[in-house]
């Protein structure tokens, strides 16, 4: 035979064939496979790696520049396998474009598990056959645990009970906010450390689900949640529901998600609180707060970008004014600081420029020579036409902090016209971050992160250094308040407690699983204290109220001075990444 001739007839075959196939797959209501039977009842399909054909309901498309680049196809109700265990749904993930939500189509690919997802690819056939159906009715979506969410993987589901919002770190990057049934608390604020509080822990980072966009886009604008689009005026605060939630029950980069098909409704339940007033009684009030990197350049409107802090000089006046808002609104007369730039006392450096921001009326503590080599320390400043300091002030610069860490800054003070005074300290422990961590300092698996040790030894040398001090006459006690970088329960605070120090935001208003509406921190979708006011055992009968102004961690950090989303100068919402702590003391 002509080899031209054997070859013609053979790419006949071969399209007589693939017509065959297309007819075939194209054959609306032909015998296919059940999506259950490719689904199955585990966490990856038992069909992974064979070629299907399936029937079904468009519910979601995602197709639309930015998104998936595929579509939702679950079994209509009438064609269920009605068991609970297995999923009737799929992702197709194709770039043909047939098909509107409410069309059958009937789908020939490849099963296929993208990182967690079970799919349909490498699509050779798809068909429409029917439009205008009724699309499947949604299943109840009542527990957040893994296993009752695989078996409704890529269906129709509503929820009926609100979702509160429990995270928000994603939301300006990828357009997703973190849900949960309650307002979660770290374990360890309220849990001993080891492996209760680590199960725990674990557990409750299970129960969740994000709310997503059905997009895969970075910095997606505007930022799709709340609806209307983020702003200063129209935020979603952590703590905050989430109802009328319905849409796709979606798996997708290590997370469940819910891919909604209609806006769900936002109501505000952790509310923006207002400064708090300073109490009748004769007193002096004493403000921590984690500044969240305050870096000014060189001091001259130059040096950006900073190591830690702003990235321009731009950016750095934005951070300033809303930080000045937020530590001028309580009316403090002393204010212990952490992340400060490390950059000395002069005319340009960081500690000079924030003191001329609050005010004339406002003096900073100098501790020359003695801040440490760390790229950030803690200051004091204090209200020079109220607070007299007594004595030099000290920083704790030998044993665990010799050569390394932040040191301790302590600092006298007296209300001006009145003798009793009270010492002021202000620490910041080591960071959790596990950069660099060996040893005893990594992750000891027990809910404490890394360097656990090591801000256990720095508590245990604060308590040393402080029986060294010299205690004058009028000296009504003591008061540590500052960046611990430890929750409640941590054994840093075990350490201050075995010594009298209590923690006076505690003593008024306890933390517990049910209610702890007096945290500093947020991290992961949980709330805790990293912050504390510490007061010594002689000092604690004095204290009127101690409490945190809720004013920075539960915002989006999408409005914090270093993202896209510009606001007002003059307010103080997320001027930080930490709630102050505020203290009032009877002198």
């Amino acid at each position: 035979m002509n080899l031209t001739a054997g070859r013609t007839s053979a790419l006949l075959v071969a399209l007589l064939l693939f017509g065959l196939t297309e007819a075939a797959s194209a054959a609306c209501g032909q015998p296919t496979t059940p999506i259950a039977s490719i689904q199955g009842p585990g966490e990856t399909s038992p069909m992974a790696g064979q070629q299907a054909t399936v029937e079904g309901i468009l519910t979601l498309d995602t197709r639309a520049p930015g998104g998936f680049r595929g579509f939702y196809l679950q079994q209509a109700d009438h064609e269920t396998d009605g068991d609970p265990a297995t999923s009737e749904a799929l992702f197709v993930y194709t770039r043909r474009t047939t098909g509107e939500p409410g069309d059958r189509l009937r789908v020939t690919g490849t099963v296929k598990e993208f990182h967690g997802l079970t799919e349909l690819a490498d699509i050779e056939a798809l068909n429409v056959c029917g439009r205008g159906n009724a699309l499947p009715a949604p299943k109840e979506l009542t527990l957040l645990w893994p296993d009752a969410l695989e078996s409704l993987e890529n269906m129709r589901i509503r929820r009926s009970p609100p979702l509160t919002v429990v995270d928000t770190w994603n939301l300006a990057r990828y357009g997703e906010l973190t849900l949960a049934a309650d307002d979660t608390v770290i374990a360890t604020e309220y849990l001993a450390p080891g492996p209760g509080a680590a199960k725990m822990a674990a557990r409750n980072r299970q129960q969740r689900v994000l709310l997503d966009d059905a997009r895969g886009l970075r910095q997606p604008q505007p930022v799709p949640w709340p609806p209307g689009g983020l702003s200063i005026a129209n935020t979603v605060r952590a703590g905050d529901q989430v109802h009328s939630l319905s849409g796709i029950l979606d798996f997708r980069f290590g997370d469940w998600r819910i891919q909604p098909e209609s806006p769900p409704a936002f109501t505000a339940a952790n509310f923006r609180p207002v400064a708090p007033g300073r109490p009748a009684a004769p007193h002096i009030r004493v403000l921590a707060l984690n500044l969240g990197n305050y870096f000014n350049g060189d001091g001259n409107g130059e040096g950006f970008p900073t190591p830690r802090g702003a990235s321009t000089q731009a950016d750095f006046q934005q951070q300033q004014r809303r930080l000045v808002a937020l530590l001028r609104a309580p009316e403090a007369d002393i204010l212990a600081l952490a992340e400060l730039e490390n950059d000395g006392y002069g005319g340009t450096s960081a500690i000079a420029e924030l003191t001329r921001a609050l005010g004339p009326q406002w003096q900073f503590v100098e501790t020359a020579e003695g801040d440490g080599t760390d790229a950030i320390r803690t200051a004091l400043l204090y209200r020079r036409d109220r607070i007299v300091p007594v004595a030099q002030p000290q920083r704790l610069t030998h044993g665990a902090f010799q050569g390394s860490g932040r040191p301790p800054l302590a600092q006298i003070f007296r209300a001006e016209g009145h003798r009793t005074a009270v010492r002021v300290v202000v620490p910041h422990l080591k960071s959790k971050s596990c950069r660099g961590a060996t040893g005893n300092d990594r992750d000891q698996q027990d809910g404490q992160g890394c360097y656990a040790a090591r801000r256990t030894r720095a508590a245990r040398a604060v308590i040393s250094w402080l029986e060294t001090l010299p205690t004058p006459p009028d000296l009504a006690g003591t008061l540590i308040t500052g960046d611990l970088n430890s929750y409640y329960q941590e054994d840093p605070l075990a350490v201050f407690r075995q010594h009298g120090f209590t923690s006076q935001v505690h003593r008024f208003h306890p933390c517990t699983p049910e209610a702890c509406s007096h945290y500093t921190y947020r991290f992961r979708g949980a709330r805790g204290s990293l912050d504390y006011a510490l007061a010594s055992a002689d000092l604690g009968p004095r204290i009127l109220g101690a409490r945190v102004w809720r004013v920075n961690a539960s915002e989006p950090r999408a409005l914090g001075y270093q993202q896209t989303e510009r606001v007002p100068d003059t307010v103080p919402w997320r001027a930080s990444d930490h709630n102050p702590v505020i203290t009032d003391i009877r002198l």
